[in-house]
C-alpha cells in the first residue's frame, strides 16, 4: 500500500504540472482527488493492516494527500497566472495611439430653429407660453372670429377627436375637440389668464390633413400675441423687422401684404426678402429658382380682431393688439444656404442629412 501510495503522489503530481489549462486541471483532480478517484480506491486496504501498519499507512496517505492537493493549487494558480497574462495582452491600450471618438449626436435642425426663435423674441420681452395641443374647438375656432360653417372646421382640414362626454367650457354643452390645426387657439387662453399687458409666443406642434413637399401633417408653429393699452401696426412691423434680421440676417428686408384672416383686422401676409438673390429676383440675369420675384412668404400677421378681443374678456375700446404666426420647419427652410426643397427631408431620419446641421 506504501508503494501504491508513493507511485500515486509521482503520476498525481506529473499529470498536474501537465496540465495546460482549467480543463486538463479538473479532470487531474477528479482523477486523483475525486470521491470516486485513485486515492478513494486505496484508502478502503488500511481496513485489512495491522495497527501498527494503519497508522503508518495513514499517516502516509495523509502525506500524499496534502502534496497532491499542494500540486493541484500550484498548478491552478500558474494556470490563472497564465489566462490573466493572454487577457492582459489581448486587452492592452497603447495610450500614446489617439483614441476613437464617440458618436456625439445634437439637436434637431427644428428643434434649433425652436431655441433660435424663442431667444430672439425674449430679448424683446416675448415670455414663451404652453397651451393646449388638443383642445376644444371652440378655441381653436369659434373664439377666434371662425363660425360653425367655416370650411376651416370641416372634417377633410382639422383632425377631430371622438369625446362624447366632454362639454364646451362656454355653453356647458356637449363640444368638439380637435387637434390643433395652429397656434392660434393660445390667444383667448392667454388673454383669460388676466395678466396684462400680453407678450407672448407659444410654440407647439399643429395638425392638418396635408402632405406634400411643402406641408407636413404633424409640424410645429410659432404663435405671438402682444396686446396692451395703445398697440399699434408700427409696433408690430418693428416686432417683425427684429426677428426677421436676427433670424435671416441683417440685410433681409420685410413687406406687409393686405390679406383676409377671420381672427385679425387688418390682417397682412408677411413676406422676406429671398435669402438667394438678395431679393432682387434675379441670379447672375437668370430668374431666381426659389423666389421668382424677389420675395418668400413667411407667414401671416395683423391687429387681433375686436371679436377676438372681446372672447378673451377684454375691452377693445381699452386695449389693442397684433398677432402673428408661422411654420417653424418652413422659417428654418428660409434660411439662406439651406437650400432645401422638401420639408419632409426633415423628417426622414437620414443621417446624412442630418448631421449637416
Amino acid at each position: 500500500m506504501l508503494d501504491q501510495l508513493k507511485q500515486l503522489q509521482a503520476e498525481a503530481l506529473s499529470a498536474f504540472t501537465a496540465a495546460k489549462d482549467t480543463n486538463d486541471l479538473e479532470a487531474a483532480r477528479v482523477a486523483y482527488l475525486g470521491r470516486k478517484g485513485r486515492l478513494s480506491e486505496i484508502m478502503p486496504q488500511l481496513a485489512s493492516l495491522s495497527n501498527d501498519e494503519k497508522r503508518l499507512a495513514g499517516q502516509t496517505a495523509n502525506e500524499v494527500k496534502a502534496a497532491i492537493e499542494g500540486a493541484f493549487i500550484a498548478a491552478q494558480a500558474r494556470i490563472e497566472s497564465t489566462v490573466a497574462g493572454a487577457n492582459a495582452e489581448r486587452a492592452w491600450i497603447d495610450m500614446t495611439l489617439p483614441g476613437n471618438r464617440p458618436s456625439v449626436g445634437h439637436t434637431h435642425l427644428t428643434t434649433q430653429a425652436i431655441a433660435d426663435l424663442t431667444e430672439i423674441f425674449a430679448k424683446l420681452g416675448f415670455n414663451r407660453q404652453r397651451h393646449p395641443e388638443v383642445d376644444w374647438d371652440y378655441y381653436a375656432f369659434e373664439a377666434l372670429n371662425m363660425p360653425k360653417e367655416h370650411p376651416a372646421r370641416d372634417d377633410w382640414e382639422t383632425f377631430f377627436v371622438a369625446d362624447p362626454d366632454g362639454k364646451d367650457v362656454q355653453t356647458g354643452e356637449l363640444g368638439k375637440v380637435v387637434l390643433t390645426p395652429h397656434t392660434s387657439n393660445a390667444q383667448v387662453r392667454e388673454m383669460k389668464k388676466g395678466a396684462l399687458p400680453i407678450r407672448m409666443i407659444n410654440i407647439s406642434k399643429c395638425y392638418r390633413r396635408q402632405i406634400s413637399a411643402r406641408h407636413l401633417p404633424v409640424f410645429h408653429q410659432i404663435e405671438g400675441l402682444m396686446i396692451d393699452g395703445n398697440v399699434t401696426i408700427t409696433d408690430l412691423k418693428g416686432v417683425i423687422d427684429h426677428f426677421v434680421k436676427n433670424f435671416f440676417g441683417p440685410n433681409t428686408k420685410t413687406r406687409l401684404r393686405p390679406y383676409h384672416f377671420r381672427f385679425t383686422e387688418p390682417s397682412f401676409e408677411l413676406d422676406i426678402s429671398c435669402t438667394v438673390c438678395n431679393g432682387e429676383g434675379s441670379v447672375q440675369g437668370t430668374k431666381c429658382k426659389l423666389c421668382k420675384a424677389g420675395w418668400l412668404e413667411l407667414g401671416g400677421a395683423g391687429m387681433v380682431h375686436t371679436n377676438v378681443l372681446k372672447a378673451g374678456g377684454l375691452d377693445p375700446k381699452k386695449y389693442t393688439g397684433f398677432a402673428f404666426g408661422w411654420g417653424v420647419e418652413r422659417t428654418a427652410m428660409m434660411r439662406g444656404g439651406l437650400k432645401l426643397d422638401d420639408i419632409r427631408m426633415m423628417y426622414k431620419n437620414d443621417l446624412r442629412f442630418l448631421k449637416q446641421f
